[in-house]
């Protein structure tokens, strides 16, 4: 198990190490974006990610409570028994 993390955690080093250098050459050219408009692009991706976490903990909530009702419901026909 470790070896597998290890060679993982190499795996995404590397990938994400060429990543920033394919886009690199990139922000060299000028494409008329400004810091501006990259700060308010960035600022928008901020508010959907921010807005994705209470959405998985709301989905994650509602798994668990569907799980234990039916736990619940198991528990009341045994009791009367």
């Amino acid at each position: 198990m470790k070896t597998m993390l290890k060679i993982l955690s190499v795996f995404l080093l590397s990938l994400s190490g060429s990543a920033s250098l394919a886009f690199a050459g990139k922000a060299a050219a000028d494409d008329g974006s400004s810091l501006l408009l990259l700060l308010f692009v960035g600022f928008f991706a901020l508010i959907v990610v921010f807005q994705l976490v209470p959405a998985c903990l709301m989905f994650l909530g509602m798994l668990k409570g569907l799980t234990r009702q039916k736990e619940i419901d198991s528990n009341v026909k045994n009791s009367h028994v």
